[in-house]
């Protein structure tokens, strides 16, 4: 359980992944915005629609937010797409 939460946080710490601010829409800072308040993170799908509709086709991004893995407060994307790091 402890591994599964630290991967949805640090992501692969073995490859650094770049976000192109470009790929910070409303409609993407919006749906990470309130996953991260309300820390229920069942539109990530949704917010992969978002981020490619921005131009985003990073697989690792796209496939985290399409994993069945455990999320929680602090998962690596919505921190991307909310500038925190």
């Amino acid at each position: 359980m402890k591994a599964r939460i630290f991967r949805d946080i640090s992501g692969n710490p073995f490859k650094r992944v770049k976000f192109d601010k470009r790929w910070r829409t409303e409609t993407a800072t919006l749906l990470a915005q309130q996953m991260y308040e309300s820390r229920e993170f069942s539109a990530l799908p949704i917010l992969a629609d978002a981020l490619q509709d921005a131009g985003c086709s990073n697989a690792d991004i796209l496939n985290h937010c399409h994993g069945e893995s455990l999320h929680v407060r602090g998962c690596w994307v919505v921190d991307l797409v909310l500038g925190r790091s």
